[in-house]
């Protein structure tokens, strides 16, 4: 495992990824831009950071499934993507963390059903709450445009599951490749 990472989201009126839509799926919003850059840029509109490190949910044999399948980011064909920030609720922070594991994926089955969308949606995993941010996590994903309906789907399991129910604000930001 590489060692922990930061990465800043930065939207503004320039980066390689040009910003088709910006939702407030719960809780309010983030300032328009027409870009967004996987690093600080100057000017943004706006800002969110994320650390990636360590799984914290997942089991060894989880792992293990998942990264014989998973794909990488970058891949030239994946030509779409999004980046959706959510914030749990207090509630989700007070349990201990067996007791959010049984939600996320005894109950939820999150893990398992994002499996079914794999290789063709990969996504990484940004925690950002330690670091004080308006966000929990921000999980950035890439797919080809062929692929947006299965992403689609993907939001729609995980969405109606119980782990949403702890979600007090939730983003979705859909971008394409500039250029």
């Amino acid at each position: 495992m590489p060692p922990p990472f930061t990465v800043t989201f930065s939207a503004g009126n320039a980066g390689p990824w040009r910003i088709e839509r910006l939702s407030a799926i719960s809780g309010p919003g983030l300032a328009g831009a027409t870009h967004l850059a996987l690093t600080d840029i100057p000017g943004a509109a706006w800002r969110l950071r994320g650390v990636v490190s360590h799984p914290r949910y997942s089991t060894a044999a989880e792992l293990k499934e998942l990264a014989g399948v998973q794909a990488g980011l970058g891949r030239s064909e994946a030509t779409c993507a999004a980046l959706i920030p959510i914030r749990k609720s207090e509630a989700w922070w007070s349990m201990a963390q067996d007791e959010r594991r049984a939600i996320f994926e005894d109950r939820s089955r999150h893990i398992a059903l994002s499996m079914k969308y794999l290789p063709a949606v990969a996504r990484r995993l940004h925690h950002a709450r330690d670091l004080g941010e308006p966000f929990d996590f921000l999980t950035w994903f890439e797919f080809a445009p062929e692929h947006e309906a299965e992403f689609d789907a993907l939001l729609v399991e995980l969405r109606a599951s119980e782990e949403w129910k702890y979600v007090e604000r939730e983003l979705e930001i859909r971008l394409t490749r500039s250029g």
